[in-house]
């Protein structure tokens, strides 16, 4: 079993920056890739940002140049950093982590990310 917790989020102006923090306990041995993932009011989840164990990275293309995900593999944490900020990014950002068992995935409570013009 993995536990996610998502911290970081706020009520930010349009231009703004925030720092999101996921932090991973338990059966941590399991996590291969780790990522972030939003979903606003009436929208399908999407995928933000993902990392992989050994540090790449890939990024949605609405957020390339804005946000950066990075990893710290000792402290078991994900991090998003945001630039940037857009009223666009309002959503709640989900930390996803996945495993080396096919079908074994696992998911924070998510933090609210607001963005006002």
């Amino acid at each position: 079993q993995v536990q996610l917790v998502e911290s970081g989020g706020g009520l930010v102006q349009a231009g703004g920056s925030l720092r999101l923090s996921c932090a991973a306990s338990g059966s941590i041995f399991r996590i291969r890739t780790m990522g972030w993932y939003r979903q606003a009011p009436g929208k399908k989840r999407e995928l933000v940002a993902i990392i992989a164990s050994g540090g790449s990275t890939n990024y949605a293309d609405s957020v390339k140049g804005r946000f950066t995900i990075s990893r710290d593999n000792a402290k078991n944490t994900v991090y998003l950093q945001m630039n940037v900020l857009k009223p666009e990014d309002t959503a709640v950002y989900y930390c996803n982590a996945d495993t080396a068992i096919v079908g074994l995935e696992y998911w924070g409570q998510g933090t609210q990310v607001t963005v006002s013009s």
